[in-house]
């Protein structure tokens, strides 16, 4: 009797751990499914004009360029103003100089426009390589939980099991006590 309950004791334990390596082989497979899934991101492969256009783009937006073309507008108005009259190339009201930036300001808002509609499509994979990521997380949690209710469900039911057997001992020795 008693080796029919160690068999039965260690059979449930075999059946725990089946479980528990069910469980953990369906979380394998479920990651294996994300991480395939997971967008790649791509190195660099720009061509040579979308270089061009994203330092443009980099340099037109900084301090540096606002400092440098606010310079080069003040040494073109003081020349045209101070120069004699036949050096100066564009004299006041300066229509070669607007003329020039409306030239700039006509080229430069495609090519900042370019840049940031690349930069749009790398923010929005990365998005995307984050969500999954997120969502990996997550079912590795939900295979936690799962772990650990399986491990409470089986430690409660060998609690059960161990309360029941200490009551049999129990009514065997009261029995014993009551037949002397």
């Amino acid at each position: 009797m008693k080796q029919h309950e160690i068999d039965v004791l260690l059979s449930d334990e075999d059946d725990h751990l089946k479980k528990l390596h069910k469980i953990v082989l369906e979380s394998i497979d479920a990651e294996k499914i994300l991480v395939q899934n997971l967008q790649k991101v791509e190195p660099d492969n720009s061509s040579f004009s979308q270089k061009i256009s994203d330092k443009v783009a980099k340099f037109g937006g900084s301090w540096r360029f606002i400092i440098f073309f606010l310079s080069l507008m003040a040494v073109w108005i003081f020349f045209n103003v101070v120069a004699l009259t036949k050096y100066r190339f564009d004299p006041y009201p300066f229509i070669l100089m607007n003329l020039v930036l409306s030239c700039i300001a006509a080229l430069q808002a495609p090519i900042i426009m370019m840049s940031q509609n690349r930069q749009e499509e790398k923010d929005r994979k990365r998005s995307e390589n984050d969500y999954l990521v997120n969502l990996k997380a997550e079912l590795q949690i939900r295979s936690l939980h799962q772990k650990m209710d399986l491990l409470l469900e089986e430690q409660i039911k060998s609690l059960y099991d161990s309360q029941m057997k200490q009551f049999v001992l129990l009514k065997e020795i009261i029995a014993k006590i009551d037949n002397k």
